[in-house]
C-alpha cells in the first residue's frame, strides 16, 4: 500500500488493488473508494453511506440502527430497528410491514389497504367504500349504508340503507328478497 499525506492534513492510503481510503484531517470523516466502483463513507456523525456502483444504489445506515436503501428508480426503503420497514415507490405508494405481520398500503388516490397477518384484508377507497375480504366472504360496504357479501360457497347478500334484504344462491338465483 501507498500511503500520501497532503498539505490540507488529508490522508489518501492506495492499495495494491486500486482500492483508496481517505481520511479527513480531523479524523472523523472517512472515504473508501473500492476498485468496482462502489464507495464506502463513515461520516462524522457515525453514518455509514455505501453507495453499490452495478445497482446504482445507496444503503445509509444511520447510528441509532435505522437503516435507508434508495435505488435508482427512486424508490427509498426504511428498515427500523424494531423489524418495520417502510418503502416509498416511484408513484409515491408507501407499504408499510410492521414486524408483528401487519401491512398497510397507502396509494396516491387515498386507497388505503390494510393486510392482518392471518390474511384478512381491508380496502378503504377513497369515495368512502370499503371492502373486507376474509377466507369465509368478501364484503363491500357504501357510504350510504348498503353492504353486500358474497361468501366462499358463492352466495350473495345485500343489504340495502332502506331496510331491503336480497340473497342469491350460489348460482345467482335471488332466494329472498325482502323489502
Amino acid at each position: 500500500k501507498v500511503e500520501e499525506v497532503l498539505t490540507d492534513g488529508r490522508r489518501i492510503i492506495t492499495f495494491r488493488n486500486g482500492t483508496k481510503k481517505e481520511i479527513s484531517a480531523d479524523k472523523r470523516m472517512t472515504t473508501i473508494s473500492f476498485f468496482n466502483g462502489d464507495v464506502k463513507k463513515i461520516m462524522p456523525d457515525q453514518r455509514v453511506i455505501y453507495y453499490y456502483a452495478d445497482a446504482q444504489t445507496t444503503h445509509t445506515a444511520y447510528p441509532d440502527g435505522l437503516e435507508v436503501l434508495q435505488f435508482p428508480n427512486n424508490q427509498i426503503e426504511k428498515h427500523y430497528p424494531d423489524g418495520t420497514q417502510e418503502i416509498v415507490f416511484p408513484d409515491h405508494t408507501v407499504k408499510c410491514l410492521y414486524s408483528d405481520g401487519f401491512k398497510e398500503t397507502f396509494f396516491p388516490d387515498g386507497t388505503v389497504v390494510k393486510v392482518e397477518k392471518n390474511g384478512d384484508k381491508i380496502v378503504v377507497f377513497s369515495n368512502g367504500q370499503k371492502e373486507v375480504h376474509t377466507a369465509q366472504f368478501k364484503r363491500r360496504e357504501y357510504p350510504d349504508g348498503t353492504v353486500k357479501t358474497v361468501y366462499c360457497n358463492g352466495r350473495q347478500e345485500t343489504k340495502y340503507s332502506t331496510g331491503r334484504v336480497r340473497i342469491k344462491d350460489e348460482e345467482g338465483n335471488i332466494i329472498l328478497d325482502k323489502k
